[in-house]
């Protein structure tokens, strides 16, 4: 300990003997004052130290929101980071409405009697080459059950049961914009020439495989033809609510076109 901090505890304890005799006013506490009634030098310590908690306080829950605002900021920077290019290109793709151009020849020769129409190829047709592809797509095993034939398992062998049994198969689009197979989200849309098979096969009816497919072909193509479709049920597996059995029975019309 220094000389100069000698000298002030003397000080202090001089002046603590002085109170302590009654010949010095109070300045030093224990907190304890005569009747219970606080020094005024208590009343400023209480004062100071309620500050001092108060301030420590404050201080405590600042931390806490800057570390809470930091946390927050680091989870925006993350988040903003994460880019498109960060996403795989296909789910970004089926998220959004894409320009599809149609990619199939029509299916049909000079016996062709009934033409059937879908909206646009589904992804997965447009992938393996051929009409209703997708493999919970109920058209191939409906198309087998009446024309009581098995089931066809290879783009061929459902070529040879539509020119078998006189159906043509085609779309209404030739392109469009639509969000994966949604047809729902179809837009912008360009038709098909079906004179390409009304010219060159004797079409005495025409299906379109559910409601989409009808109502394009009622405004782009009926004009073509000079014919009203006939609408059937969607076999895609997003219409749960049809049976298979009840498709069978759906669509055994077009049956009855090609005897």
């Amino acid at each position: 300990m220094g000389v100069d901090d000698e000298k002030r505890w003397e000080m202090i304890e001089r002046l603590i003997a002085a109170e302590s005799a009654g010949k010095q006013p109070r300045l030093f506490s224990s907190q304890r004052t005569l009747f219970g009634i606080p020094s005024e030098l208590d009343r400023e310590l209480q004062a100071f130290a309620a500050n001092s908690n108060a301030s420590v306080g404050e201080a405590v829950e600042a931390g806490k929101s800057a570390g809470e605002t930091a946390a927050e900021s680091k989870v925006e920077r993350a988040t903003s980071d994460t880019s498109a290019s960060d996403v795989p290109a296909n789910q970004v793709a089926s998220k959004r409405p894409q320009r599809v151009s149609h990619p199939l020849e029509p299916v049909f020769d000079e016996r062709s009697r009934v033409l059937v129409l879908g909206t646009m190829p589904s992804p997965k047709s447009r992938e393996t080459g051929f009409y209703y592809n997708h493999p919970q797509n109920r058209f191939w095993p409906v198309m087998a059950r009446i024309f009581d034939e098995p089931v066809p398992q290879g783009n061929e062998q459902k070529r040879e049961l539509c020119l078998k049994h006189g159906v043509a198969l085609w779309d209404v689009l030739a392109s469009c914009e639509i969000e994966g197979a949604k047809d729902g989200t179809i837009a912008e849309c360009v038709p098909n020439n079906l004179a390409l098979v009304t010219d060159k096969a004797p079409i005495e009816a025409v299906f379109c495989t559910g409601a989409k497919a009808a109502e394009l072909y009622g405004r782009y193509c009926k004009v073509q033809t000079g014919m009203d479709c006939i609408k059937l049920p969607s076999t895609s597996p997003a219409n749960a609510a049809w049976s298979l059995d009840d498709l069978v029975e759906a669509y055994r019309p077009i049956a009855d076109f090609c005897r």
